[in-house]
């Protein structure tokens, strides 16, 4: 079965389940991790250039001898490469390091200094029809209204932090208001042990026959959000794919939407971004 989609307002079809690679650094752990992903039926992939696995990403893909228009690639520029040039020569890279013609989605990392000017040649590498998606990641409400307001082509995408207990609602209604996809990042609250026992969920979870995890990513895909979990666990890697047949029922949607907190896992973009030491505490977070 594949991942049912959503559509970006271009037309362009985004499968809603996809598959992060964050920290699947180590060539054997990415392989293992991404071959069993795509056995399951996993065809969206998420990467970044900071994760420093785009390569080996790339190598995974080929070697499954499924044709590449089969998969949706994603990658993301980092802060370093902001800037009109270097956000050309940082896609190009990219390209490179994948080993394809064309990028399904790319994203601009963080609102650090020089978004503005890196969407302008964003705005041409769509135009110029190397890559078929673009828009950003960790922007806030404020931040995607300035881009909106200087840009020619609205970002089509926005990936942030959310789960059960960060739902992100305010901002979802926006994004949702103008057309921009919501992608989750950190679905599953980053396996927070608390999150995945909770004595609801579990209930839930037990009713359906299903996992909390899977509960949590059936809520995700109910709310029209795209997540993207990661897993280096094949059992794990297989149950998060399994979500497509069954549905949660109105009051298991309004549980877990009880559960939101407003609570981060991670550290606020807007935070650290307008810090002068914000290149330093990136390291850190990743």
């Amino acid at each position: 079965m594949n991942s049912p989609s959503v559509q970006a307002r271009n037309g362009v079809e985004i499968p809603l389940l996809g598959f992060g690679v964050y920290k699947l650094n180590r060539k054997e752990h990415l392989e293992q991790a991404v071959d069993e992903a795509i056995r399951t039926g996993y065809r969206h992939f998420d990467t970044a250039r900071i994760y420093k696995n785009e390569h080996h990403l790339g190598e995974a893909v080929r070697r499954s001898g499924i044709d590449r228009s089969e998969f949706f690639l994603t990658s993301k520029i980092w802060n370093t490469d902001l800037g009109y040039s270097s956000a050309k020569k940082a896609f190009e890279r990219t390209l490179k390091q994948l080993g394809i013609d064309y990028l399904d989605m790319y994203l601009i990392h963080f609102a650090a200094p020089g978004y503005m000017d890196t969407w302008r040649a964003l705005e041409e590498l769509y135009e110029e029809g190397k890559v078929r998606v673009i828009g950003t990641a960790n922007f806030g409400k404020a931040r995607l209204e300035r881009l909106m307001d200087g840009a020619r082509i609205p970002p089509m995408l926005n990936q942030i932090e959310t789960h059960p207990e960060y739902a992100q609602k305010e901002l979802h209604a926006f994004m949702d208001a103008h057309g921009i996809l919501h992608q989750a990042w950190a679905p599953l609250g980053q396996g927070n042990p608390e999150l995945l026992r909770h004595p609801q969920l579990l209930t839930i979870a037990a009713r359906h026959g299903k996992t909390v995890a899977q509960i949590i990513l059936r809520w995700h895909l109910q709310r029209g959000i795209i997540s993207i979990p990661k897993s280096a666990n094949p059992r794990r890697i297989r149950e998060n794919f399994d979500i497509f047949r069954f549905t949660l029922e109105e009051k298991d949607m309004r549980t877990l939407y009880a559960l939101d907190r407003n609570r981060r896992y991670a550290i606020d973009p807007d935070g650290y971004i307008v810090n002068p030491l914000y290149n330093k505490a990136m390291r850190w977070f990743l």
